[in-house]
């Protein structure tokens, strides 16, 4: 039988395409992320050893096994990594996604994501807004006080008012915030305040302590990213419905631990292609500089992944004062993405496009062909554990990536 490549991948695109997301719950992620157990770690990126680790990914690992009570301090937690007593896993292995670091151990809190038209769920753990924290590799005593916060009293109460709703459409929050001004990585105001506006009456309904109703409105009111993690699993679950369809060359997955920048395709099975991450190239905060900087590290390419993100820069020209450039440069971002995919996004329109999808359906055969990688926007951490963001800026993953899928993609349907 002759391999219908274009037919493959309008099948996947349409799977991804046509994916409602909804926010349907928050709950321990020991309880609902599938073969999450006592000693395994989720991280951010393709599979990494200890020994490979970054700054950030090891310090979130040294925070999470004393958040579990794990080990007693860090010099402990770091034996017990040492010793192999703590294993580690993708989050993308178990259908979720973390922001930076992305590590999630089972007493985390995380949202849980439905796609009502496949089936398929997602999760994402919670934000922790800005400043010092577990995502880019700080573990102090308030870093974990705030995360217990988080873990038990907000999670409560979100997961209460969650169950109060049908639900949370992401689709259609997610459209919204394009019309707005957002592009759905970086610039999430305007999402964050419609994801308050949908919660906020929920909250107030099933809340018994006005003290902690009102932190808890405020700790998202305050975070310009508080619905970054909902919408990247809400991304995670559009992209997985669109994995595994038989000859499909699009992407499913674009994904960054700190060292090593990974993709998966949709009919290559659950294979990594993977090369050394590149450090993103952006503005720097005050006090540092490219010296300062982590190589690319992060699951919030899921977003690029979607059609979203650096995708859809266009919709969003007040993020290059985040991320450098100019306002021009955030249309010819998206421009410029159109030519490596295979479809227009029928939900997400750009208004100064005249109201045109936004490019969505990576093709590796076109990334390889045309020499022309995807883009992405994203946070920069320092290179220590701790410190925290220090820029934002423009990065590209390794075009090496998409000639290895596209070689092991001629071997599977032995193309010669």
């Amino acid at each position: 039988m002759t391999l219908d490549i274009e037919q493959a991948n309008q099948t996947a695109v349409q799977r991804m395409t046509s994916a409602r997301p909804m926010l349907t719950g928050v709950a321990l992620a020991r309880d609902v992320i599938p073969g999450l157990r006592e000693g395994l770690l989720l991280h951010a990126g393709p599979p990494i050893e200890w020994e490979r680790m970054s700054g950030p990914l090891r310090g979130a690992v040294i925070g999470a096994v004393l958040l579990e009570g794990w080990a007693e301090d860090e010099a402990s937690a770091s034996r017990l990594v040492e010793r192999g007593e703590i294993t580690f896993e993708p989050c993308h292995h178990h259908g979720a996604v973390g922001p930076m670091a992305g590590v999630t151990s089972p007493s985390m809190a995380v949202y849980v994501v439905e796609n009502s038209t496949h089936g398929n769920r997602a999760f994402s753990n919670l934000n922790e807004g800005y400043g010092k924290v577990l995502r880019y590799g700080a573990y102090a005593p308030e870093v974990l006080d705030k995360l217990r916060w988080m873990n038990t009293e907000m999670a409560v109460l979100l997961a209460d008012a969650l169950d109060t709703s049908d639900g949370l459409d992401l689709k259609a929050l997610l459209a919204e915030a394009l019309h707005m001004g957002d592009e759905g990585h970086n610039r999430n105001k305007a999402g964050s305040l419609l994801y308050l506006k949908l919660l906020a009456p929920a909250i107030a309904r099933v809340a018994k302590d006005r003290v902690a109703e009102e932190k808890v409105l405020a700790f998202l009111g305050d975070n310009a990213l508080s619905v970054l993690n909902p919408v990247m699993a809400a991304c995670k679950a559009m992209a997985d419905a669109a994995h595994g369809v038989e000859g499909s060359t699009l992407v499913t997955a674009m994904a960054r631990n700190g060292t090593d920048f990974g993709i998966r395709v949709s009919g290559l099975g659950d294979q990594w292609f993977t090369e050394l991450a590149e450090t993103p190239d952006g503005l720097y905060f005050s006090g540092f500089s490219a010296d300062d900087a982590n190589p690319d590290i992060g699951d919030s390419t899921i977003t690029e992944t979607a059609g979203i993100g650096a995708f859809a820069m266009a919709a969003a020209p007040a993020i290059v004062s985040f991320v450098s450039g100019t306002p021009q440069d955030a249309l010819n971002a998206t421009l410029e993405m159109y030519e490596i995919t295979t479809a227009e996004h029928p939900s997400f329109t750009i208004p100064s496009l005249d109201f045109r999808g936004t490019p969505v359906g990576i093709d590796i055969r076109q990334v390889v062909e045309l020499g022309l990688t995807p883009r992405v926007n994203t946070g920069i951490a320092h290179k220590e554990a701790g410190i925290g963001q220090v820029g934002a800026g423009l990065v590209r993953p390794p075009i090496a990536i998409f000639e290895q899928a596209l070689v092991a993609f001629a071997d599977r349907y032995n193309f010669s």
